[in-house]
């Protein structure tokens, strides 16, 4: 087992399953917000309202209390890696980060964070890196990240291979999170980009809507083939006038996780654009409980390409879809009948 002390800090599903990966390699602690799910996890090793079907490894604790959880990770022996991995969505980033900002201490030894969420703050357009700068302290022992790529938890929980990246300007950073999780399961790739990182991540929801809506009006595997491939040239017409580097997002934080993301049947985001191709209004589909960063991503995704004066047809048209009343097949209609122009 590797020298790193890590604390999950969220128990969804991913925060539930990055937890489990984790307890192969370091001493692994999760905190949920709820003492019963704790209690499930620490007494039965089982998170019944997110992974009803996975056994979790006897050897991860769990607890509530988020200053224990922090504990776990501070108090550890000064040798070891210290990593915090911030497994909650968009819409609970700040909150957490200013809980944590209250409870760290002045002085510490190195403590790495990374978190896993993927989005844009629909009130003020900030990326996860903006947020966790904004409200997380300064101080030279404290390194931040975002851990991201193709992953459905479901999967990582069940033991089956994965490979993600951790975007940080700290290269140590990277080789903690690699001590604590790369190995026969999973591979750990490292970039110093992390707002390209997070654009791939965010977008990728989008474009797995627009392939849901495709699919669900049976279009066929050439028109989901069209919107992958010029969904990621949106995407990475998006990254790069913000500042992201152009092979990013033909990574696995890229293309990686657009291809899993608007493919794959465990994906929210295509499941919304299901749904709404066979009709269902998109305040039924959320009252089902489906969260899909994709519906609040659109509409921020569309306002800053506005800003930058970029094209954006793909968001565009998933915006009109969700938010306008535009019929889907009308929409897929606007998309073909835009001018001709050079790949």
């Amino acid at each position: 087992m590797s020298p790193v002390r890590l604390a999950v800090l969220g128990a969804g599903t991913w925060g539930t399953a990055l937890a489990a990966l984790a307890c192969r390699r370091a001493e692994t602690l999760i905190w949920a917000r709820d003492a019963a799910v704790a209690m499930d996890i620490r007494q039965n090793h089982r998170n019944p309202g997110y992974l009803p079907d996975i056994l979790l490894p006897d050897t991860l604790t769990a607890t509530s209390d988020l200053s224990a959880a922090l504990d776990h990770v501070m108090l550890g022996p000064r040798q070891a890696g210290r990593l915090l991995v911030l497994g909650v969505p968009m819409a609970g980033l700040s909150d957490l980060c200013q809980k944590l900002s209250d409870l760290l201490p002045d002085e510490a030894p190195d403590l790495h964070i990374l978190w896993t969420c993927k989005g844009i703050s629909a009130d003020t357009l900030q990326w996860p890196h903006e947020i966790a700068t904004h409200f997380l302290p300064r101080q030279p022992w404290l390194h931040i990240g975002a851990l991201s790529g193709p992953s459905f938890a479901h999967e990582v929980a069940l033991g089956l291979p994965v490979a993600l990246t951790v975007a940080s300007a700290s290269t140590e950073t990277g080789r903690v999170a690699q001590s604590a999780y790369h190995g026969t399961q999973a591979r750990i790739y490292t970039t110093r980009d992390i707002l390209g990182v997070e654009v791939g991540g965010a977008l990728k929801n989008v474009m797995a809507i627009a392939c849901g809506i495709s699919d669900g009006l049976s279009l066929g595997n050439n028109a989901r083939a069209a919107l992958i491939t010029r969904g990621l040239a949106e995407i990475q017409r998006l990254g790069v006038a913000l500042g992201g580097q152009a092979d990013t997002f033909t990574g696995l934080t890229g293309l990686g996780d657009l291809v899993l993301t608007a493919t794959g049947d465990l994906s929210r985001n295509r499941q919304v654009g299901l749904a709404i191709a066979r009709g269902e209004s998109l305040a039924t589909i959320l009252a089902r409980g489906m969260t899909a960063e994709g519906v609040h991503c659109a509409r921020a995704a569309l306002a800053l390409g506005i800003r930058h004066g970029l094209d954006l047809p793909i968001t565009a048209a998933v915006c009109a879809v969700l938010f306008e009343g535009m019929a889907p097949r009308q929409a897929v209609a606007s998309l073909l009948a835009r001018e001709p122009r050079a790949e």
